[in-house]
């Protein structure tokens, strides 16, 4: 008998090579199939009369074979599968390539459900690559009504994940429902059985928007009742207060090369505010890619080293934790602070005194992470930095930049570092630029500051949307640039090849360039599955400007600083989100040279047509260079249909959940302070206890 912790292998046609692939999606049990949830649906809930198909309209039809056959196009080496299908009113042609199978599947006199696109050809009207389904008996799953779409891996197809969830739809009512009845009754959401079904196979858009609202509500539910349950912990807690050095701040943001903008200020001065008092800060800092975040950071740390006391700043790259060290060594020369540098590679210290220079034997032989720590006002490291065995001297001040935020443990192990019992202030710092409203109810512990102002005379990157019979163009810029001495970055969505999904790869586009655009040009590569030391390395010659050009997946979207890179290329730009687009255009323009960004969509060597929606989407990145704007927009800009989450670096992963659902963030935010008054120990409602401390650990650690 099938559970939800079925081996997805005991599922009726999943083999070892489909579990495989299934896996790749994080998908290895019948529950984990069943919480698989789609991210749009395609409409198709009105039957199209033949006689009515209207040329670049998506259309559902039901008709019956009259003609199928297989045809060899000799020039392509391809399979075309012709068909004819009528219904009362008409007939059609229907073609599909290289899909010979399709002729033994369908016989003649087979009542059929094709969905699809039509298209005029020469004047008659033709389906193209239709999905097809054979109707027997029941309602067709692919063809007909509101049409699930799920995120795919290579070979496999949506008709696979649909038929596959289709056989296991009834186990949705055994998922455990850990949501407290009240708070469900109070809310109005539907069970988790119903909504579970609802979002795989709804009837009306109705019930996506119902199955959507109770899926979402979860997800920020166990957000707000982790957010809660750090609150009350820091209510209780006790730290160091550093008192505002009024004068030497003064002198530092007088020494400063540029004027820190009035939103710089706020931001610097809520955080001093927070410090000066003996209760742990809890504080968001958000500010647009180049926003000016570090020199904010720079100013609490400084207070907190002429108060005698310590600061750590982790980054989430060894890359990352080397330019922020460089950086603050920069700002702070003219003061008397001792700054240490730890990541696994890389022991280094530097401060101004008497003995600026150590001798290099002596610095050889003292340079290990004990003696950095315990000699040092400015701590500079990577998240391990919290994982080694080491205890701070007075740690006052921790902040964490780009990186999903810190959980209760890791805060307990930063207190277990401090010899005496205080806790440190916390300031989070990330480029993820949402509305502070949105940021205060998406994070009940964290106050936020908000950096929305750029620093002034900060160049534009000039962004354009290029058509494909201007791509030779845009290689020739960039070869100008390159001549020039600039650099170059190249995104793409994917790492391997997939034929499958139309969409430019790492691997395919750095062969390309390598050896037919710019074979001449030293090109590097980079993504995910690469070992840390290997991506370290790539970075590193980019910096150094060994690499020209460097092809990447989205791991170039956070924070590393490449001052010399002018260009932005980004392939399939459709692919993603405004946000994630605008962050990778971050990524240049932080020099005085003139920066580009050139977005290539989904019309390249597919020959995928974009959709106008998708047109506007890009326009408005063309158009708009304001994060806090984008972010907006990017909400609008998805459709009713499309019900997936997001994912951004610095926030939490939602499946289904929106960082735009305010009014829902607000009733889960109620709705989990009222619980944690009730019974702050969770005792109450076992099954939610047991689901809290699971998500803690798989989303927090």
């Amino acid at each position: 008998m099938l559970t939800l912790n079925t081996d997805i292998t005991k599922i009726s046609r999943v083999g070892a090579a489909a579990a495989k692939r299934l896996k790749k999606l994080g998908i290895e049990t019948a529950g984990d199939l069943l919480f698989y949830f789609p991210f749009r649906y395609d409409d198709f809930s009105r039957l199209t009369p033949i006689s009515e198909l209207r040329p670049g309209a998506s259309a559902n039809i039901v008709g019956r074979i009259e003609l199928i056959q297989n045809k060899r196009s000799p020039r392509k080496r391809m399979y075309i599968t012709e068909s004819l299908v009528s219904d009362d009113t008409g007939e059609v042609k229907v073609v599909w390539f290289n899909q010979p199978f399709i002729a033994r599947n369908l016989r003649v006199g087979d009542k059929v459900s094709l969905a699809g696109k039509a298209e005029d050809d020469y004047g008659g009207i033709v389906m193209m690559s239709p999905v097809y389904e054979k109707i027997t008996r029941g309602q067709a799953v692919h063809t007909q009504g509101l049409v699930p779409n799920y995120h795919l891996t290579a070979n496999i197809t949506q008709k696979q994940i649909r038929f596959l969830i289709k056989q296991i739809i009834g186990l949705a009512r055994s998922a455990k429902d850990w949501l407290p009845e009240e708070i469900s009754h109070a809310v109005k959401l539907l069970n988790l059985g119903d909504a579970i079904a609802k979002i795989h196979f709804p009837k009306t858009t109705a019930d996506i928007d119902r199955a959507r609202e109770r899926l979402a509500f979860n997800e920020l539910f166990l957000i707000q009742l982790q957010s809660q349950l750090i609150r009350r912990d820091a209510l209780r807690s006790v730290s160091a207060k550093v008192a505002f050095k009024e004068e030497e701040t003064k002198k530092f943001v007088d020494s400063l090369p540029f004027k820190l903008t009035g939103a710089q200020r706020k931001a610097a001065w809520e955080i001093l505010r927070d410090m000066e008092k003996d209760k742990p800060m809890s504080r968001l800092l958000e500010g647009d890619v180049g926003s000016g975040k570090t020199v904010v950071a720079v100013i609490a740390m400084l207070n907190a080293a002429l108060g005698g006391m310590q600061s750590v700043l982790m980054a989430p790259t060894e890359i990352l934790a080397r330019q922020h060290y460089g950086t603050i060594c920069q700002l702070l020369s003219n003061f008397n602070v001792k700054i240490g540098l730890i990541t696994r590679s890389v022991k280094k210290m530097y401060y101004v005194s008497s003995i600026k220079y150590q001798r290099k034997r002596e610095e050889k032989n003292c340079l290990n992470t004990k003696y950095i720590i315990l000699n040092t006002d400015i701590i500079i490291g990577t998240h391990a930095l919290i994982q080694e065995n080491v205890e701070f001297k007075n740690l006052a001040l921790a902040i964490i930049d780009e990186q999903h935020r810190f959980g209760v443990d890791q805060r307990k192990a930063l207190m277990k570092k401090n010899p005496n019992s205080n806790v440190p202030h916390l300031l989070s710092m990330t480029a993820t630029p949402i509305p502070r409203s949105l940021a205060l109810a998406l994070y009940g512990d964290l106050d936020v500051s908000v950096i929305d102002e750029m620093p002034a005379g900060r160049k534009k990157v000039l962004t354009y949307a290029v058509p494909e019979e201007k791509r030779e163009g845009a290689y020739n810029f960039i070869r100008g640039q390159i001549k020039q001495g600039r650099q170059v970055f190249v995104i793409c969505p994917l790492i391997d090849i997939s034929d499958k999904l139309g969409v430019k790869s790492v691997k395919e586009e750095f062969e390309k360039l390598d050896k037919k655009i710019f074979f001449d040009i030293n090109i590097g590569f980079l993504h995910g599955k690469m070992k840390t030391k290997e991506k370290e390395e790539i970075m590193r010659d980019f910096l150094d400007n060994k690499i020209k050009i460097l092809v990447s997946t989205s791991v170039v979207e956070v924070g590393v600083d490449v001052p010399n890179a002018t260009i932005m290329m980004i392939e399939s730009a459709d692919r993603f989100g405004l946000a994630q687009l605008h962050q990778f255009r971050g990524r240049v323009g932080r020099s005085e040279y003139q920066s580009y960004c050139f977005l290539f969509a989904g019309n390249g060597d597919y020959g995928v047509p974009l959709s106008d929606k998708t047109l506007k989407r890009l326009q408005a990145l063309v158009n708009c260079h304001n994060g806090f704007e984008l972010a907006k927009m990017d909400l609008k800009f998805r459709g009713p249909g499309e019900v997936y989450g997001t994912a951004q670096k610095g926030f939490p992963e939602l499946k289904i959940a929106s960082l735009f659902d305010y009014q829902l963030m607000k009733q889960a935010q109620d709705a989990a302070v009222k619980l944690i008054n009730q019974d702050a120990s969770l005792n109450s409602w076992p099954e939610l206890k047991e689901k809290a401390g699971g998500w803690e650990k798989a989303h927090l650690e």
